[in-house]
């Protein structure tokens, strides 16, 4: 008997330890892969992509663009530099929430907060929902993290998210969601919905990306995990 769990100890402690090494290979391949093409190409790429595959995100070792301005839930205007006043933030952009894996990701960074919080990091969200629109997420989702509104997709253009959705898209999503974002036009000239490719940034306190995770399928989320692991890196 006493063998026995011994044995079970050790099975669980090596799926522990395997589990940890997945998880820390897993951070260095990203932030790995990210430093390789933020070195080379050294500026934000600024714009809307013609489609998620296609967007060229701010990678690691650039700045925010701190000068874009950001709506809060209130209304007011103000550079997104005044917003994260020199705090190590976890910047994150999502579609809305009329998205259901949106939702969800809200849900799972809000039983992390606490965490984020200890580790000296604020947390904030960007979607092109309008400030009413984030009212209603926080209230909702019962939120203590602050939301932004990009509702024209300014700052998901200044940090390289932005894509146009292709027409069967834009058509499902206005009609269905009833959603009153402006349409705007691609190079063929079509009016086109506008979204981000949901994404997470960490950033230091001095505006300096140190980690991103960027995924054009907006079903994958970045795991709280590797989330807390990659703020933990960040002094």
């Amino acid at each position: 008997m006493q063998t026995t769990r011994v044995q079970t100890t050790r099975v669980q402690t090596t799926r522990v330890q395997t589990t940890k090494t997945l998880i820390l290979t897993s951070l260095f391949l990203l932030f790995t892969s990210t430093q390789t093409l933020a070195l080379s190409d050294n500026q934000p790429v600024r714009g809307i992509a013609e489609t998620a595959e296609q967007v060229r995100p701010l990678m690691n070792g650039q700045q925010i663009p701190a000068t874009v301005e950001v709506t809060t839930i209130e209304g007011k205007k103000l550079p997104l530099g005044q917003v994260l006043n020199n705090k190590k933030t976890i910047l994150f952009f999502y579609r809305g929430g009329w998205c259901p894996f949106c939702n969800t990701q809200l849900g799972q960074l809000k039983q992390i907060e606490g965490q984020l919080t200890k580790l000296g990091f604020q947390l904030i969200g960007i979607s092109t929902d309008n400030e009413q629109a984030l009212q209603k997420s926080i209230g909702k989702n019962q939120l203590n993290y602050q939301l932004l509104a990009d509702f024209n997709s300014v700052i998901s253009q200044a940090f390289g998210l932005a894509f146009y959705s292709s027409q069967k898209v834009t058509d499902r999503y206005v009609a269905a969601l009833d959603l009153k974002n402006p349409l705007q036009k691609n190079k063929a000239g079509d009016q086109r919905l506008v979204l981000p490719v949901p994404a997470i940034y960490v950033v230091d306190s001095k505006g300096l990306v140190q980690f991103n995770y960027v995924n054009p399928n907006f079903k994958v989320r970045l795991h709280e995990t590797l989330l807390l692991k990659a703020a933990e890196l960040v002094k």
